[in-house]
């Protein structure tokens, strides 16, 4: 196998990668625009346990679109920062609808550390492969320069 062949096939994976992330933002971008006193970016609160048969119930988008916006929403860094002990969670209306019990902004942190730690892998591991990368590629110039 040669680096372009392996290019191409860890390039398959990384498109369907890449498409459904657009597909999640996009569902993402929808919700803080039908509900901007909830979903918002800037201002990332506790959602109401069962707040998604809520958004389902108010058929104002589709159930996948429903289910995407919010997988993206709630595995992000900044509403895991946001669970902490005792915060107000929120409804549709943006009313208070519980609170963040111990257990669970325990288990945010817990996420936080695991996604920090991910992170530091992925980067590690792309610094190796580019330098892999750098190699081969100077050995194949090498070896074509010598033919």
């Amino acid at each position: 196998m040669t680096a372009t062949d392996t290019a191409a096939t860890s390039a398959a994976p990384s498109k369907s990668k890449n498409k459904n992330r657009a597909a999640n933002q996009a569902a993402l971008q929808l919700i803080c625009e039908l509900y901007p006193q909830v979903f918002n970016r800037k201002n990332v609160r506790p959602l109401k346990i069962g707040i998604q048969e809520d958004l389902i119930a108010d058929e104002k988008l589709a159930k996948n679109k429903i289910k995407r916006a919010l997988a993206s929403y709630v595995r992000s860094p900044h509403y895991f920062r946001s669970l902490q002990e005792g915060a107000d969670r929120i409804d549709l209306s943006g009313e208070s609808a519980g609170t963040v019990t111990a257990s669970e902004a325990e288990h945010a942190k817990g996420q936080l550390k695991e996604a920090n730690k991910r992170r530091q892998q992925n980067q590690q591991a792309q610094r190796a492969q580019a330098r892999e990368d750098r190699i081969s590629n100077k050995l194949e110039q090498l070896v074509t320069k010598h033919r």
